[in-house]
């Protein structure tokens, strides 16, 4: 494959240019053919002889095939073609974009606007929801049950969290401190204490 590209002039340097490609090698020579282009990559120069033309590189439509044939019969693809070189007469207004929107051949005129569709404007609500919906088919559930469980599990969610921020942490008490806050708690005289021990230990005597 070639490195190739569409190099577009006005009428008078075209036949500028036919007279070169016409006329014998030694005195194409003489005339310089140039063209050179900006830090940017797409605006630039075209020289011939000691004339400049500013030059711009423009995005075509379409992909663009080019042949060649050695026999005027069989056809030999070379490259494919995505960009123009357009040169413009040094009054002529730059192009504002990059994209040109034409194509090479009359039925391609105003490509861009009558054969491309327009990007369609998605609200990103409605894409979040398609793609739950597909993936709840995707796992075998169906949109209503995938809708109805994802709502619940947001539900039960959300009461969890109202339940931990509402309600505070209570300690729990150890059974060693509950033990000796009941003893401490305990209304019983010093007297009935003495009595009730002895009774145990004569409960444990009696076994």
């Amino acid at each position: 494959m070639e490195e190739q590209f569409i190099l577009r002039v006005p009428p008078s340097v075209s036949e500028r240019i036919d007279r070169l490609l016409s006329e014998d090698a030694s005195t194409s020579d003489e005339i310089p053919l140039d063209l050179c282009f900006s830090e940017d990559g797409r605006s630039g120069t075209f020289m011939i002889g000691n004339e400049e033309f500013p030059a711009s590189l423009l995005d075509l439509p379409a992909v663009v095939e080019s042949f060649k044939t050695y026999d005027d019969s069989s056809l030999v693809k070379t490259a494919d073609i995505g960009q123009m070189i357009m040169v413009r007469e040094p009054g002529d207004p730059a192009p504002n974009t990059v994209e040109y929107r034409h194509g090479l051949t009359p039925p391609m005129k105003d490509a861009r606007k009558r054969r491309f569709r327009r990007e369609p404007d998605l609200n990103p609500e409605l894409v979040q929801r398609v793609e739950r919906d597909l993936l709840n088919i995707l796992s075998g559930r169906t949109i209503e049950n995938g809708n109805e469980q994802q709502e619940e599990t947001v539900a039960n969610e959300n009461a969890n969290k109202n339940v931990s921020s509402s309600s505070p942490a209570t300690p729990v008490e150890k059974p060693e401190e509950a033990a000796e806050t009941g003893t401490i708690n305990n209304n019983n005289t010093p007297a009935e204490v003495e009595q009730e021990r002895s009774e145990s230990e004569d409960s444990d005597d009696s076994m």
